[in-house]
């Protein structure tokens, strides 16, 4: 611990964002990385508490006072070694992660949490500037990642399905132990939600290819523009490897059943999304194919992370106004009691969306969409509800109607999408439609699963500990089997992406 009473002569503080008159007119990140002074004083705060409630909050058990107090002493090279020993994408989950060890960490229960995020994220900013001549300044966003190849391989060979944060820590947790690991990603790019679904301006992209070089420097093959059970089918990927990690995501979205769905300007807040990123990567989408916002009322249906994605999208593509749309109503600002530390807080989370404009409007039940003489959406009709009971009931006289050039439906999703793959495979699926697992194993010997596809939609942070408790699982699988022959780890290359189906298919 840095100083015993920091917590008390210390405000909490955060790095100030882009203002967002200057954020609203591009793609990148907009908040900063701390400055060394106050970040160090903010590390400080954290009490070393004899219960570090933050590991409970944490799923990959981030060992956070052990790196909060390297930091307060500007020990960098310790600091990053104790972020790596848990986190194998720490530069991920400091943008995107809601951090559930803040709402857990004892000062929160006066609301002034430790800024664990803001320290995990300006320590991953310095994961290859560790050396002892220059351990302090972050370095460049491209600078390559050391890479910890095996020390020798197996002749074992794994297939991980997605290239998805649970996937790429599988991946990169398997090539680590010496197994052949060959990822499948069906898009034409690797990062799965993190590529397509995040926002650059709340990820950029580059630290993404900045891994994806790490993970084939240690060995990972990446095959983008397979469909597995489409493009290669079941069969073939069990006879060609010895273990498969199924990593596809619960990408099946939650639909609209109301009339009016099927009018033109009515999506998928996944097709807004991944075609601007797509535009900020330097594609181009064809004219009569192009979803934006620009010029017009938008209607997001969905609270979520999602929807604020959607949001700040629009904001950015300079829609004309937002109006974003919550079934459920509004949560409270405060804990209830019913709800105490170091439980995640049920309150209502404002993101960085949120405060570059639109309305928020909650308790609203979507009855139908109205469409022109064209067949495009002009407006939604809705009615306020209240909760009795537990049970939604509309309240009489409430109707309305909101003028709408374009509606996002961002309602959540309902688990992995229903492929040949998961069908051929004859994996076991749970109630809602996800991959049935324990440990990592699904009901198929040889055949594992994790992230959204066995616990359905969740956060990054939980996918990328179930990628290493996958790993895990395949790794003591393979021991079981006959002893493998090993040989010499293969010398650091160029990332290896392949685009051609197997021969053998």
């Amino acid at each position: 611990m840095g100083d015993p009473r920091g917590f008390l002569k210390i405000q909490r503080q955060k790095p100030a964002p882009r203002a967002v008159e200057e954020r609203l007119q591009d793609y990148r990140e907009f908040e900063p990385v701390f400055e060394e002074p106050p970040l160090r004083e903010q590390a400080s705060r954290c009490m070393d508490c004899g219960v570090p409630f933050c590991h409970r909050g944490c799923p990959l058990g981030n060992l956070i006072p052990e790196w909060n107090d390297h930091v307060t002493h500007g020990r960098w090279a310790d600091a990053v070694e104790a972020l790596e020993a848990t986190n194998n994408f720490p530069e991920v989950t400091g943008r995107v992660c809601p951090a559930p060890c803040e709402a857990s960490c004892v000062l929160n229960l006066q609301g002034t949490p430790v800024t664990i995020k803001e320290v995990e994220r300006s320590i991953a900013a310095r994961l290859v500037s560790n050396a002892p001549d220059a351990p302090n300044a972050p370095d460049a966003p491209n600078a390559p990642l050391v890479a910890h190849p095996a020390p020798a391989r197996r002749s074992t060979r794994v297939a991980v399905v997605g290239s998805g944060p649970a996937g790429l820590a599988a991946a990169q947790q398997l090539a680590r132990k010496g197994h052949a690991v060959t990822v499948f990603e069906r898009d034409d790019r690797v990062g799965g939600l993190l590529r397509y679904g995040i926002p650059d301006f709340k990820l950029e992209k580059h630290l993404l290819d900045r891994r994806a070089d790490q993970l084939a420097r240690e060995g990972v093959t990446f095959r983008t523009g397979v469909d597995v059970g489409v493009d290669i089918t079941a069969a073939a990927l069990r006879e060609q490897f010895d273990a498969i990690v199924l990593c596809i995501g619960a990408m099946q979205a939650r639909e609209l059943t109301t009339p009016g769905r099927e009018l033109r300007g009515v999506h998928r807040a996944m097709e807004l999304l991944t075609q601007q990123n797509r535009r900020v990567a330097g594609d181009t989408i064809p004219g009569d194919q192009a979803i934006t916002a620009t010029g017009k009322r938008v209607i997001i249906l969905g609270g979520g992370d999602t929807g604020a994605d959607c949001l700040g999208t629009s904001h950015r593509q300079g829609a004309a106004n937002v109006v974003q749309i919550e079934l459920m109503p509004r949560p409270p600002s405060e804990r209830a009691s019913t709800n105490p530390w170091p439980e995640w807080p049920m309150t209502l989370r404002t993101s960085s969306s949120h405060h570059e404009g639109g309305e928020r409007a909650f308790a609203v039940l979507t009855r139908r969409l109205l469409g022109d003489d064209a067949g495009h959406v002009r407006a939604l009709h809705a009615v306020r509800i209240r909760l009795d009971g537990g049970r939604v009931e509309e309240i009489p006289g409430s109707d309305l109607e909101i003028p709408c050039d374009l509606v996002l439906l961002a309602m959540g999703f309902v688990g992995p999408e229903r492929s040949p793959l998961l069908t051929d495979l004859g994996v076991a699926l749970d109630a809602r439609g996800n991959i049935t697992s324990s440990g990592g194993a699904t009901s198929v010997p040889g055949v594992f699963a994790a992230g959204d596809a066995s616990r359905g939609a969740s956060l990054v942070v939980w996918a990328i500990a179930e990628g290493r408790r996958a790993a895990e699982a395949v790794d003591a699988h393979l021991a079981r089997r006959a002893p493998q022959a090993s040989h010499a780890p293969r010398a650091p290359h160029a990332p290896h992406v392949e685009k051609a189906p197997l021969a053998a298919e």
